[in-house]
């Protein structure tokens, strides 16, 4: 085939067939912005336990080699907020996980603690 057309989430999409000069990067990725986290571990699963891997910082890639983003609206309020500092902490806090713990991003971005962690 030369080219497929697909819907992610709503979004239609065209895949074009460029031959194997053409590979995946993570220059291009799906992001899906989840509302808690049993909405982003169910996606996050989905992708990693049907043959993908995990990344970092809330990326993993699918079987075929595509990169997925699974983004938490907290972790996009917590790493653009005005308040330089606490964002910084939800930023730094992000660095050190994989799947995105939105517990550990809320306790670093106000600034009680917790424990960011590797998941």
């Amino acid at each position: 085939m030369l080219t497929v057309e697909f819907t992610v989430l709503g979004v239609p999409c065209l895949g074009l067939n460029g031959g194997p000069a053409f590979k995946h990067s993570e220059a291009f990725s799906f992001q899906i912005v989840t509302d808690g986290q049993t909405e982003t571990d169910r996606y996050w699963n989905a992708i990693v336990n049907n043959g993908g891997a995990e990344s970092a910082c809330g990326w993993c890639k699918d079987r075929w080699g595509l990169s997925w983003q699974i983004t938490p609206r907290l972790l996009l309020d917590a790493t653009t907020d005005p308040d330089r500092a606490a964002a910084k902490r939800a930023f730094e806090a992000m660095m050190k996980m994989k799947k995105i713990d939105i517990a550990a991003i809320e306790a670093a971005w106000r600034g009680t603690g917790g424990t960011q962690r590797m998941r």
